[in-house]
């Protein structure tokens, strides 16, 4: 764990120094740039270090800030923006779509939404889809679907997961809890209870970890706030089978893995 935390805090050091570094550089010659920073910085909650630009538009991986500086685009809004920006099949998509319906809850059917759902279970494993607002959101249902698998099953004393040390799974505060990393906890405990971390890629520490309370093992293939620690050859294959053999579910943290990203 502490050279998992000796990695973060060179990172956060290195985004410290590059934000600084920018800063320097930087002679904001446009005076609405000035005023929308010390106007968010006023208004909005600071749950994030910020680059001191401000960003206008986009044209695919390429983006432009209020004093005409161009950027290329490595990070995708975090992983979301698959497909660039401002591509123009999206852009229309969405235009088309606001014209008609823009949200109606879950109440009611539409087509967009289920011809979706229709193509993700042809060109994927699942036989069912639940559609999310974040990553967060979709790990939280991950987690009560563990818990509640059992319980309809006569299992209720089987709720607890194994989580990876150096994991991230999201902000709420389940997510939150299942996360490996103390520094992105630090602040928020109690926290939830139902979750036994163990160290990544040892197939030996989850085996061990495993009681009568178990209900699943949940991690990202490939780590991502955490460093982008890769798994070890036969780790996932061997998860899998230890699943198998003792009941357990096996969750799939793919917020930043999926959807061809790796």
């Amino acid at each position: 764990q502490s050279t998992i935390d000796n990695q973060q805090s060179k990172g956060n050091q290195t985004i410290n120094n590059r934000q600084s570094s920018i800063q320097r550089q930087s002679t904001i010659d446009n005076p609405m740039t000035n005023d929308l920073i010390e106007t968010a910085d006023r208004v909005m909650a600071a749950t994030y270090s910020r680059f001191p630009i401000l960003l206008t538009h986009g044209d695919g991986c390429t983006l432009y800030d209020a004093n005409g500086r161009t950027y290329t685009d490595f990070v995708a809004g975090i992983a979301v923006c698959n497909l660039g920006h401002a591509h123009p099949g999206i852009a229309q998509a969405i235009a088309d779509q606001a014209r008609r319906l823009v949200h109606v809850s879950n109440l009611y059917y539409t087509e967009p939404q289920t011809t979706l759902a229709e193509w993700l279970v042809e060109h994927s494993f699942a036989g069912r889809v639940f559609f999310c607002n974040s990553g967060a959101e979709a790990n939280e249902a991950a987690i009560k679907l563990s818990r509640k698998y059992f319980k309809d099953r006569g299992s209720p004393e089987r709720f607890r997961i194994i989580t990876m040390e150096g994991s991230f799974h999201g902000r709420t505060m389940a997510t939150l809890s299942a996360t490996g990393q103390a520094k992105i906890q630090k602040g928020f405990e109690p926290l939830v209870d139902g979750f036994e971390i163990v160290p990544f890629n040892d197939l030996e520490a989850v085996r061990d970890a495993i009681t009568g309370e178990t209900c699943a093992v949940m991690l990202e293939p490939i780590q991502g706030e955490g460093g982008v620690r890769c798994h070890a050859p036969g780790y996932l294959k061997g998860l899998r089978e230890l699943c198998d053999q003792e009941g357990l579910l096996l969750i799939f943290d793919e917020v930043q893995t999926g959807m061809g990203r790796t």
